[in-house]
């Protein structure tokens, strides 16, 4: 699953992953990190202090901070492979 920016498809995600009902089978989640600004108006969002509408509104003007996420072993197994290392 990829979120391209702050979205109401993102928002519920957030909700339910936070929430400990994220029922999806996704391998790999790529999308906006919840920095300090954006994590205000989520928590405030998660509070019923302001509406959906509003947090998108808020959210719209944050470029998101990517972050990958891999959920699952076979995510790991297909997608990361050791290249090697050197000392500094």
């Amino acid at each position: 699953m990829k979120f391209d920016s702050y979205s109401e498809e993102w928002l519920d995600f957030i909700l339910k992953c936070r929430t400990g009902n994220d029922i999806t089978d996704y391998d790999i989640v790529i999308g906006g990190v919840a920095n300090d600004k954006v994590f205000n108006t989520v928590e405030l969002y998660f509070d019923n202090l302001i509406d959906k509408k509003e947090a998108i509104r808020r959210l719209c003007y944050e470029k998101p901070n990517l972050q990958i996420c891999f959920r699952t072993q076979k995510a790991l197994d297909e997608y990361l492979h050791y290249e090697g290392s050197e000392q500094i």
